[in-house]
């Protein structure tokens, strides 16, 4: 934990992800959340949570046909350099394998990302996650609903 506790984010991120350490702590916390540590050159450079029965959160019709991807960033000494798109589609991957191994029967993983942070847009779109429209629901401004399905 003290690796993710020292995660910088770039200026103005803050307000999008919030602060790392209180991200993986929650998702330590409650059953459905899958958090994982995201690494680089042997160090955690990010992290990112997987969480079932979410899936409303992100502006998807119901909770249980996706899972949702949340609290995901990466330090911002390592953005830029497509760690974002690796990270997001491997995700995909575990949520598939978490899906086959215990049958609960999502069909692939949403999210929502600010209309304000192109950063993010762009790495989810180059990981292969498509718009499904805007999503008003977030605290923090306009956001988009992104999924990509495990088939594609």
């Amino acid at each position: 934990m003290g690796a993710i506790a020292l995660l910088e984010l770039a200026p103005g991120q803050l307000v999008f992800v919030g602060d790392p350490l209180r991200m993986a702590l929650a998702g330590l916390a409650e059953e459905s959340r899958r958090p994982y540590v995201i690494e680089a050159g042997g160090e955690a450079v990010g992290v990112l949570t997987l969480q079932a029965g979410a899936a409303r959160l992100a502006g998807w019709p119901d909770d249980h046909s996706a899972w949702l991807l949340r609290g995901f960033l990466l330090d911002r000494r390592w953005q830029g350099r497509g760690l974002g798109r690796l990270a997001a589609a491997a995700a995909v991957s575990t949520a598939a394998k978490l899906t086959a191994k215990h049958g609960s029967g999502e069909s692939g993983v949403v999210l929502s990302v600010n209309e304000g942070n192109p950063a993010g847009l762009a790495a989810y779109r180059k990981a292969g996650f498509l718009d499904h429209g805007q999503y008003l629901g977030g605290s923090s401004g306009p956001q988009r609903t992104m999924f990509r399905s495990f088939t594609g």
